[in-house]
């Protein structure tokens, strides 16, 4: 059985705890994870503290070249990277490459830290008197990831953070562990100074330290909105800098004009695109008229039938199965309670021969029709292949609703009409906005993060955003008086005229 240890300063590092590690496709055990104790944790912040004046010391242009060279090592070896991902996961091969990919773009934009660093200068700002600023590291900065994007998820993070001159502290999913691994054996190859990224497995304790831990000046986050807001609070309280992304429940709005093939098509891939544990999936599909929902509906059953399901690293899957068997048996109770609340279940994942003749961890595509806002299915982020369809009269009703829930992380509307499309796209309270793109994830140079309970903290991820949250801004006035000069003195506040 293959173990999965800690990177620390670039070797390997074992301990006496583990963890089973799952593939999900057939629920058996494939590798076993090390967890740290509290004096590995330290032992890591130390070796973190240590490397990082050092590296914050190498000039931006040459840490822009370990960036290079580590993403040409991850083109090198995406199709292992997948393999990990995919057999720890559960998603297809096609949807993992698809994530690393993404990810990719981050550690392009990340080369390019030499002009993003770039400060002000203002000449002559008052008498003789120069104004600049820089953006300088934050110090040890930590990222802790969720298990649906191992690979994409720790990419937003470390490569900008790594970049602007900052030394890093990665907890993957301890579900999920081998890619964090990997990359951080990438990273050394490509010449990245030992202890500057660092990768250790843990659960909550390893997390409650990292958070109390004075040495660590930043946290990233991306998980659940429970452990966001906790994340945020307990960082914030102890002086750190925190973005923390949470859950969503994102709506795609369906106007009468739409083109319904083009819209079923795309629901299809968002709502059940890697067993819909996205958090930019699409959850709720809000028909606007039933003329449009009846035809939507008939639309999505039809193809979601069609859908092959089966595990991610054989060919032609369309779907693997969900994460654990918890997960799974979760799923199931909103199926039920669904039910019960007098939702239409048009389609039920349950079905599906795979959940009957394997043992992994499997729900097929599951349509919920006639859903309404107060039922646990619409309220809650469910993070599996179900897609609930609301019915509504008007677009205005439409915002209406989606600016009520709780959550704003994502949300698209299919229409032909650039009217209703401006409309839509100014009214609604949502941080990602599509039009006619269901799932709008912004490239690597704008950044990512929604509003409401979708994100603590002021700053989204990767992008512009990305080198604001890990380097802090400097302003420096200088003064040079020729030698004529002779200052008087002044008791009255500075101006510059």
């Amino acid at each position: 059985m293959t173990n999965v240890s800690h990177r620390i300063a670039g070797e390997p590092v074992s301990t006496p705890a583990t963890l089973d590690v799952f593939n999900p496709a057939d629920g058996q055990v494939i590798r076993q994870v090390a967890l740290a104790d509290t004096d590995l944790v330290n032992d890591v912040i130390r070796i973190a503290r240590e490397a990082q004046p050092a590296w914050q010391a190498t000039p931006p242009a040459r840490r822009a070249q370990v960036m290079f060279r580590f993403k040409a090592l991850l083109e090198r070896d995406a199709a292992e990277i997948a393999r990990l991902i995919s057999e720890e996961h559960g998603k297809t091969l096609d949807d993992a490459l698809g994530e690393l990919r993404r990810g990719i773009e981050n550690v392009e934009y990340a080369c390019g830290v030499p002009e993003l660093l770039k400060g002000d200068y203002s000449h002559d700002a008052g008498p003789r008197i120069d104004s600049f600023s820089n953006h300088q590291p934050v110090g040890v900065v930590a990222g802790i990831t969720p298990f649906n994007f191992p690979a994409m998820v720790p990419l937003w993070m470390f490569p900008m953070a790594i970049a602007c001159g900052n030394s890093f502290i990665l907890k993957p999913s301890e579900q999920v562990p081998s890619t964090a691994v990997k990359m951080a054996d990438l990273l050394q190859e490509a010449g990245l100074p030992e202890g500057v990224f660092n990768v250790v497995h843990g659960q909550r304790e390893v997390v409650e330290q990292l958070i109390d831990a004075p040495d660590v000046r930043a946290l990233s986050f991306v998980g659940s909105t429970p452990v966001a807001r906790a994340l945020y609070e307990g960082g914030t309280r102890n002086g750190k800098r925190v973005q923390a992304l949470g859950g969503a429940k994102n709506h795609a709005v369906v106007l009468p004009d739409a083109n319904l093939d083009n819209a079923a098509n795309a629901l299809i891939g968002a709502a059940y695109g890697s067993a819909g544990e996205r958090c930019m999936a699409i959850s709720v599909a809000v028909c606007v008229g039933d003329e449009t929902a009846d035809a939507l509906v008939d639309k999505v059953v039809a193809r979601a039938r069609d859908l092959n399901v089966g595990p991610g690293t054989e060919d032609g899957m369309d779907m693997g199965p969900l994460i654990n068997a918890g997960h799974r048996d979760k799923v199931f109770g909103y199926l039920n309670a669904g039910v019960e609340a007098g939702a239409e279940l048009v389609l039920d994942g349950r079905e599906h021969p795979m959940v009957s003749h394997s043992d992994g961890y499997y729900l097929g595509p599951t349509l919920f029709d006639r859903v309404k806002a107060d039922m646990s299915i619409y309220t809650d982020e469910i993070f599996g292949p179900v897609l609930c369809v609301v019915r509504v009269s008007s677009l205005d009703e439409a915002i209406q609703l989606i600016n009520a829930h709780r959550y704003g992380n994502g949300t698209c509307v299919f229409t032909q009409s650039g009217e209703a499309g401006r409309v839509f796209a100014d009214a609604i309270e949502v941080g990602m906005v599509g039009i006619n793109v269901p799932l709008p994830v912004p490239a690597a140079y704008h950044s990512f993060g929604g509003w409401k309970e979708s994100l603590f903290g002021d700053l989204h991820a990767y992008g512009p955003d990305s080198v604001r949250f890990y380097t802090r801004r400097k302003a420096v006035t200088q003064r040079w008086p020729s030698s004529e000069h002779t200052d008087v003195v002044r008791l009255t506040f500075p101006a510059s005229s």
